[in-house]
């Protein structure tokens, strides 16, 4: 495959101010009436603040001088209920979620606490990521050992396959225009089957399911503030951690990446092989990530959303690298070679 990281120019906006909200928007006035009911007084000045790759959307609101954020999660597409869940136990187990101020689970609104806009995504740079990582590994170990797991949803066979499917479904089938073949269909059974028998057999805890850049906040008082926390599940404790080193914007060295694996091993205290351990984030960083694939697929040929195609050749390269560093992928990546990417 031709591809080179740093031919990746574009990105995706995080959580900046994209502009001055419309107050004719009729879920805005909808909620500012909610907001009345609260109790709270007309909000001064809204921000619409750009948001995820969902239906929800977000508001910088300034009410009695000091700013809030707004979520909008309309019905049925979206489901305020998991984010309200995760936060209490983020919060209950010491972590920095955003306060929960108040809730309307019926019309999908939330007013949440402001952590500000310094993302780690502007932070971290190939210079600076040593002085960084060991606090972000610390808090995936507070994440995975300390947040409740009861009554979550399990990150379980059926789910990462389901997961996996995004390849073959959106970015084979819609993108490529690639009919899966016989051939192929064995080839991708087999390899799902190896990864997915990874992820079930390694320690299981708290997934945030979003661990990057994006999704982290330097706060004010110098904490790392956690959002997008609402698909969480119980899984794999490998999986935060590789959707933190298999970085959307910084694409590491294998040697880097391969220290940190060990050093989140021993942060962990894991009584496992360090090469049983290196194995087992290499095969759920192919679960991931090829999921991201198909995911940016149908971000784009579903969900009309600009921007995600010209991501999916560095998650690609990704996978290729990966595969090639195990003997039992050596058909699946022979496919993937042979399929040359495209954004």
């Amino acid at each position: 495959m031709a591809f080179h990281p740093g031919a990746l120019s574009g990105r995706i906006p995080c959580m900046d101010l994209s502009g001055t909200a419309d107050t004719q928007d009729s879920r805005l006035r909808q909620a500012f009436s909610w907001l009345e009911q609260q109790g709270y007084a007309r909000p001064s000045e809204s921000h619409s603040v750009a948001g995820d790759a969902s239906f929800r959307r977000y508001f910088r609101l300034w009410i009695d001088g000091a700013p809030k954020i707004l979520m909008d999660a309309p019905p049925p597409k979206e489901d305020i209920r998991p984010f309200l869940d995760i936060a209490g136990r983020l919060r209950s187990a010491g972590l920095y979620a955003p306060e929960i101020f108040a809730a309307d689970t019926h019309n999908g609104f939330i007013l949440i606490e402001d952590l500000g806009d310094d993302l780690y995504r502007e932070q971290l740079s190939v210079q600076n990521a040593d002085d960084h990582f060991p606090a972000m590994f610390s808090l995936l170990k507070d994440l995975a050992l300390k947040v409740e797991t009861d009554q979550l949803p399990e990150f379980d066979t059926r789910k990462l396959q389901t997961e996996m499917n995004l390849f073959p479904d959106w970015y084979l089938g819609h993108h490529r225009k690639q009919a899966v073949h016989e051939q192929f269909d064995s080839i991708w059974k087999d390899f799902c089957q190896r990864v997915i028998e990874s992820a079930r057999a390694q320690p299981q805890g708290f997934v945030h399911r979003d661990f990057h850049s994006c999704n982290l906040l330097k706060t004010r008082d110098d904490r790392i503030g956690i959002i997008d926390f609402q698909d969480a599940v119980r899984g794999p404790l490998s999986y935060d951690f590789i959707s933190l080193v298999w970085d959307r914007y910084i694409p590491w060295p294998r040697n880097r990446i391969e220290a940190w694996i060990e050093d989140f091993r021993r942060e962990l205290e894991l009584d496992i092989d360090p090469q049983q351990w290196l194995r087992d984030c290499d095969l759920m960083g192919l679960q991931r990530n090829i999921k991201i694939i198909g995911i940016f697929a149908r971000l784009h040929y579903r969900d009309g959303k600009d921007g995600y195609l010209e991501l999916i050749p560095r998650f690609y390269q990704y996978v290729t690298s990966t595969l090639g560093l195990y003997p039992e992928f050596s058909d699946m990546l022979k496919f993937m070679e042979q399929s040359a990417c495209e954004p």
